[in-house]
């Protein structure tokens, strides 16, 4: 068995894009946690690390809909994928899960004030992420792409000083994700919830799975190849 403990989380996640499937259940960030080891991380969660990493060593047993080795791919190309699987989709859900949750505050909330505190942390996102998501593909993406054409000193400089405030963003914007994730007790729809409710928990537990992907992407494989781009 190969010797995980060490490895950093996101490390882990990287090799092999089934290991997701396994942080997931056991509830650990290898997203915006993801510099911290496998060894750090199991104590964090009271996790049995023996356990974790047999089941880490045994990914061929894992069923996932996200088998693409990601590490693999040129890095304009990636850029373009996070544009068009993550963040057109946030475009879209950003504007319908407001709605509903604000709905669901109008209706339910005298009996799950918990939904306010919900529907208030997600404007937050609501704000926030979108603008992270412009400032990527309007100024960091192409100049990723412009440092791969030209080798550009220009576009050096703008990967360079990107990087640091843009995983700041990503740390805020997870970090009010996770806190949706223990108010709404992981999205759990109580007796007397509507379709409404139903919908905006499964819709609410999609857009944190593409978030936590998507943040992976970023931190643990766009970002640190894009920092060699400026060596």
């Amino acid at each position: 068995m190969k010797d995980l403990r060490n490895m950093k989380v996101g490390d882990i996640v990287t090799e092999d894009f089934r290991a997701a499937e396994i942080f997931k259940r056991e509830g650990i960030d290898f997203c915006c946690g993801g510099n911290q080891s496998l060894e750090q991380a199991a104590k964090e969660k009271n996790l049995n690390i023996a356990e974790i990493e047999y089941k880490l060593n045994n990914l061929d047993e894992v069923v996932s809909n996200r088998q693409l080795n990601y590490n693999d791919w040129n890095l304009d190309f990636l850029c373009d994928y996070i544009v068009n699987e993550y963040h057109n989709k946030v475009y879209k859900l950003l504007p319908q899960l407001t709605e509903y949750l604000n709905k669901l505050v109008q209706v339910h909330g005298a009996n799950h004030p918990e939904l306010k505190e919900i529907a208030d942390l997600f404007a937050l996102v609501n704000t926030e992420l979108p603008i992270h998501q412009r400032q990527e593909e309007e100024v960091f993406f192409p100049a990723i792409k412009e440092a791969l054409r030209t080798n550009s000193v220009q576009a050096k400089e703008i990967i360079t000083s990107q990087i640091a405030p843009m995983m700041d963003e990503h740390e805020l914007i997870g970090g009010t994700i996770d806190k949706i994730n223990v108010l709404s007790k992981k999205y759990s729809v109580p007796d007397d919830g509507c379709n409404t409710y139903r919908l905006t928990y499964k819709l609410l537990e999609e857009f944190e799975d593409d978030l936590h992907t998507h943040v992976h992407l970023e931190n643990n494989i766009l970002y640190p190849k894009a920092l060699n781009l400026t060596k």
